[in-house]
Formats: structure tokens, sequence, C-alpha cells
């Protein structure tokens, strides 16, 4: 169904952080947005995680940022490069596996998830590149660190997008930044300080803007790229078309190429698994007997799509021929109701039933590490019950997703060989989807998410960040303005507005950092702009 596309991801650690600092920086500044993801090596309570009220829910998120850590970094550069149309980014991709120096509790049980998607551990303790988290200490600010390259991200002041991302803000925040503040609306202000130009929520995107079946983040990833080849091959104008950088021999040695293979939809009726469907997260997982292959759920729901609109268009011609006094329908007895849809099982539900109805509802089982760092819990990549989507984080909230396109099926056996056990087959399959999950390649797909969405809904025009001396204000303006600084609210109709209120004041810890980030002149006059009101 979907083309192929390789995406290199530079690999970053110890070894190699200094080497590549120049590279990395030169990438943020040049960008015109950035896309961010992470591993997290646990979250505790999913529960707590889904409390009814707001502040609760940011309470146990605080708990869970200053006991655990961030295991892999993730992060995408989209540059719209000003020679080229506006509907071309370049992309530069880099997946930092970093070590915590401080002790923090990893959960077995993100422990498993990330072994089985192909994270490694041995690297990770080996060549992982340290920090420290909380307030920043003397120095910190200054030299090549994690810090360092954070600040690099604040200064460069572009639009930030994360897939389900409270989570990874907070964890970001922490690990990064400064010690966490007690209040929800406290976190708010420094974020809308903190970040500008905005941050974009592309869990919310897929949900409120783009409208999808199902928004975990590889459904919503391919989708859209499906959505885009299809523009493409009809000649539509203004489809998404991306580049990436050609690598020097001495930089190339440290590059993955991530192989988003073109999907294929295998003969002969499949049972597609209806938890994955959801929430692309199963808790059977590579052992449950149906399928897991998102190009074949993407392809159903488009034919109940298209099955539904056929029904609706037949409810129409009959109801305008019985206004028109067909007494042929009468008399066979038709009726206004005719062909509606049967009832099935929604497609979505509620992030909370997912996310509670998980073996991730209470505190699994932990253990207290000491100086290192390691994502045990699903890619955090968002959500606070991920369930509806926020695709590898969502085991971390309860939810699994494998974040890159499946491989090709196996050749089908010959004559002279014995044909395999189904249910092997499909666990294998599932075994090989997992090993393409990581922090630099979910990024990736975040920023395509958004990249995507922005160019639909401005019919094709792009993003702002390109040449044409518009004046920062104008490009600001050019990107998704109903989604700006909203982020997704698992099991809630609203979002969460990244807005600092007047009854609201900025963190001593944010006040300073800010002074060091941009200096004090800078750093002034940004705290003291007045703040509109989120959309």
């Amino acid at each position: 169904m979907t083309s192929s596309m390789v995406v290199p991801v530079i690999d970053v650690q110890n070894d190699n952080f200094r080497e590549l600092w120049p590279s990395m920086v030169l990438a943020i500044k040049t960008s015109s947005f950035i896309a961010v993801d992470t591993e997290l090596s646990g979250l505790g309570s999913r529960k707590a995680l889904l409390a009814e009220s707001i502040e609760d829910r940011y309470k146990a998120i605080c708990h869970a940022a200053r006991t655990r850590s961030v295991l892999s970094l993730g992060i995408a550069c989209y540059k719209k490069p000003e020679d080229k149309p506006a509907d071309s980014y370049q992309v530069q991709v880099y997946n930092l596996t970093l070590l915590c120096s401080e002790e923090y509790v990893i959960e077995p049980q993100s422990v498993k998830f990330l072994v089985e998607h192909g994270f490694d551990f041995n690297k990770q303790y080996a060549q992982g590149v340290s920090y420290c988290k909380g307030n920043t200490k003397e120095g910190e600010r200054h030299g090549v660190s994690i810090r360092s390259l954070f600040t690099e991200l604040l200064r460069s002041r572009k639009p930030l997008a994360l897939h389900n991302g409270l989570i990874d803000m907070a964890f970001l925040y922490q690990c990064f930044y400064a010690h966490l503040p007690e209040r929800l609306a406290t976190f708010t202000a420094d974020l809308s300080q903190m970040f500008p130009a905005g941050v974009y929520d592309t869990k919310y995107v897929t949900e409120y803007e783009l409208r999808l079946q199902a928004s975990y983040l590889e459904y919503a990833y391919k989708k859209c790229k499906l959505d885009n080849q299809h523009g493409v091959e009809t000649g539509v104008k203004g489809q998404l078309h991306l580049e990436f950088c050609t690598y020097s021999p001495s930089m190339a040695r440290y590059v993955d190429y991530r192989a988003c293979l073109a999907g294929t939809i295998p003969d002969g009726s499949q049972d597609v698994c209806t938890r994955f469907s959801a929430f692309g997260w199963c808790p059977n997982g590579t052992a449950c007997l149906q399928s897991h292959d998102t190009d074949l759920i993407i392809q159903q729901d488009d034919q109940i799509k298209q099955s539904k609109t056929e029904k609706r268009k037949q409810r129409k011609r009959k109801r305008k021929n019985m206004k028109e006094g067909g007494e042929g329908a009468q008399a066979n007895g038709a009726s206004i109701f005719d062909g509606a849809p049967e009832n099935k099982m929604a497609n979505k539900e509620p992030d909370e039933t997912h996310g509670q109805g998980t073996s991730g509802e209470t505190d699994p089982g932990t253990m207290l590490v000491s100086g290192g760092a390691d994502e045990g819990e699903p890619s955090q990549t968002t959500s606070l019950s991920q369930s509806a989507g926020s695709g590898a984080k969502a085991e971390g909230d309860g939810a699994m997703e494998t974040q890159t396109a499946p491989p090709p099926p196996p050749p089908p056996p010959t004559s002279t060989t014995a044909v395999a056990d189904p249910a092997k087959m499909a666990a294998k399959k599932k075994k090989q989807e997992g090993g393409t999950h990581r922090a630099g390649f979910d990024a990736f797909m975040t920023g395509y998410i958004f990249a995507f969405a922005t160019l639909s809904k401005r019919g094709g025009g792009g993003g702002g960040g390109g040449g044409g001396g518009e004046g920062k204000e104008k490009e600001k303006e050019e990107w998704l303005p109903s989604c700006l600084n909203k982020i997704y609210l698992s099991g809630k109709s609203t979002p969460l507005n990244i807005v600092k209120s007047t009854f609201s004041r900025s963190s001593k810890a944010h006040c300073l950092n800010m002074d060091l980030v941009w200096g004090k002149t800078a750093a002034s006059a940004l705290l003291e702009q007045p703040h509109k009101e989120a959309v």
C-alpha cells in the first residue's frame, strides 16, 4: 500500500557525541521545525496517569519524571530549503543514547518491551551519554552536554512537534532543564516561554484536525504517507516531498538506515486484532494470533469508510425518490432506514478504557538502578493512556505501538517446502516489525505527520520557515493555528492549553534558566511580554 522509504538515522552516543555536536547544533538552528520523541525507563501507575483530575495526573507525571529517566532521545530536524518548492523538506534525524548518572527506577515491563523492540541495553550502559536531572549545576550549561543541546533547542525558537507529548515534555523539563514545578499552571506557563514558536501535539492533530480512524503513531504516519502518495500519483499539487542528506564516509559509519518498506497486503482473508487496530497495542503482544499489520488495518478501515459512504448515498437517493412520490419504492416496503450502517465495535474508545484494561494499570514491579538510564518503558512518546495512539510509547502508558512499516511477507512455500504454522509465522513477523522501534525514527514519523497536516490544512502551501522575507510572525501563522499549544489529554474532550494565565507565575528555576539561555535582557523581555489566550 505505502511506498518504500529509507530514513537515515544518525546514532549518537558517548564516543561520537563531541564529533557530531557541530552538525546537531547546525541542524537545530537551521530547521523550520523540530520533532522530538523519548524512550523512558518507566511511568509508574497507569491508573494515576489517567486520573479524572488533570492536576492529579500532573502530580503522577511529576513523580514518574523525578524517579525514572530518559534512556533515548530522538530529534528530527525538518528544514524548508529556500531554493525548493514550499512542499519540500530536508530532514536530519538523530537518535541519542543516554545514561542517567543518578539513581532511578526501571520497570521490568518496560525493559521487556524495549528488548522486544530492539533496544540495546549493553550499548546504552557502555556508550550512553551521561546526564544529571533537575536544576542546572554550575558549568553544566556550557560545553558539550545533553543539557547544552537542549539549551540550543530552546535558543533556536523553533516550533516543537511531539506525539501525545505531555509526558515527553515533563521528562524533558525534569531531565534537561530544571526540577518540575509543583503546580500544572506553573509548568504550562514555563513551557509557553520556553517554546515561543509554539508546541504542536500530532496526536491532537490526528484526532481533531485530520480525524483519522485511529491516532496511534504508526497508524497516523502510514495513513498520512499513503494519502500523500495518492496525491502524488494523481497529480494533486502541494504534496509533501522529503529529501535526506548525503553523509561523508566519516559520518556515514554512524548512520543507521531505517527501511520503511512498501506495505503489502498478503493474499487470503486475515483477521485483524481489534485491540491493536484501535490503539496500536495488544495485551498478547507477539503471541497474538490475529494480524497487527498496520497496512492491512488501514486498508480495511478505508474499505469500511467507502462502504459507509455508499450506504449514505443510497439512503439519500431513496429519500429523494420517496419525496418525489416514488410509489414503486413504497409498494415494495422500502424504508428511509434501509441501508443503515450495522452496529460494530468502535475503532476508537476512551483512552481510559485501554490504559486501565492492561496489565500496566497498577504499578509494575520495579528495580532501583544506580548510575544508568534505561528505558524499560516503551517509548514514552506520549500519552497518558497511550491507548489511542501514542505508538511505541504506548506501552509506557499501557499501550504499545510498533513505529515502523512492517517488512514484506515471506515468500510462499514451494511444493517441496512444508507449510509453516500460520500462528508462528504471524508471531515471527510481529517480532521483525518490533525491531524497528526507536526514538529517532519515532521523532521522524511525528515530524512527517505534522508536515503533512500543515500542507493539507493550507491546501499545499507549506509551513513557515522557508525564504521569502515575510517575517517571523507571518511564518508562525502559517503552521496549524487551531492546534497551537494544545496538548492531547487521554479520555478528555478538550486539550491542555500551553499558556501563561493571568494568575500563574513562572517558576524561579525557569526564570534563572531563561537568563542563562537567552541572556538577562532577552529573557526579561520574553517574561514581560503579554500572552495570548489559547484559541
